[in-house]
């Protein structure tokens, strides 16, 4: 009688923990079918190396002492542009190419992106690509959504047209009423090796933080390079924060 009761009961436990396991299996499985895919918001490097870039939507007074600023530094940098923005300002755009900075897209008409349909974000990039082709003769590969809205319909068809969607770790804040001085010490307080920092190229204070900032990180020994060079352009994840690992 004992030795039945005994089997029965490993029957019970055997039962049990097949049970959980399946159960497991399933919710991992549910899990990864449903996670929300990211953009990429910072980078998993061993260099001390980050980007720094520019959105540039409104207005571009400031814009040529950026240029002289990163010039003097001998720094290569990204800058995001709206359709309008280059409908607007065609020889800004020539003389950021010229200097050597890299163009990336930031849509046609700085909508809110995640809301609309695919075929509409296709024009919103493709219209971009066009403009930029007549003037560089480059098309971007790299998007940073406005507002830096998304969502997995956005990031399906960026990539589906070979963009790789870019958004950033460090907000400089440079777009609220704060001084140089803040913004200047939250960049340099914030940043880490693989960080992507968020300027706007018309900020009110950006001829007087940008220097400090360059400064101090090239001192500490940072490099500072374009979003492209940063990032991993294949065989690589991104995490749950958005930070960019090549996979082994």
């Amino acid at each position: 009688m004992l030795k039945e009761a005994k089997s029965v009961l490993i029957i019970i436990i055997i039962v049990v923990i097949t049970i959980v396991f399946a159960c497991n299996i399933n919710i991992t499985l549910e899990t990864t079918s449903t996670a929300k895919l990211l953009p990429i918001y910072s980078v998993n490097t061993d260099k001390k190396a980050i980007s720094i870039s520019f959105d540039a939507a409104w207005g571009a007074e400031h814009t040529e002492k950026i240029l002289d600023i990163l010039d003097e530094y001998n720094i290569k940098t990204t800058f995001f542009l709206v359709g309008f923005w280059i409908d607007k300002y065609p020889d800004m755009v020539t003389e950021i190419n010229n200097r050597g900075h890299e163009i990336g897209s930031h849509s046609e008409n700085h909508l809110h992106m995640n809301s609309l349909s695919s075929s509409k974000i296709e024009k919103e990039l493709t219209s971009v690509e066009k403009k930029l082709d007549i003037i560089t003769g480059k098309k971007p590969i790299l998007f940073r959504p406005p507002f830096g809205e998304y969502n997995d319909n956005l990031i399906d068809t960026c990539s589906n047209l070979d963009y790789y969607v870019i958004q950033w770790d460090v907000d400089s804040l440079d777009w609220k009423d704060i001084t140089s001085e803040k913004i200047a010490n939250r960049v340099i307080k914030k940043v880490e090796p693989g960080s992507i920092v968020l300027f706007h190229n018309n900020a009110q204070y950006v001829e007087e933080y940008l220097p400090v900032i360059l400064e101090k990180l090239t001192s500490e020994g940072y490099e500072i390079i374009p979003i492209s060079e940063l990032i991993y352009k294949d065989n690589f994840y991104i995490d749950h924060t958005g930070k960019q690992f090549k996979k082994n």
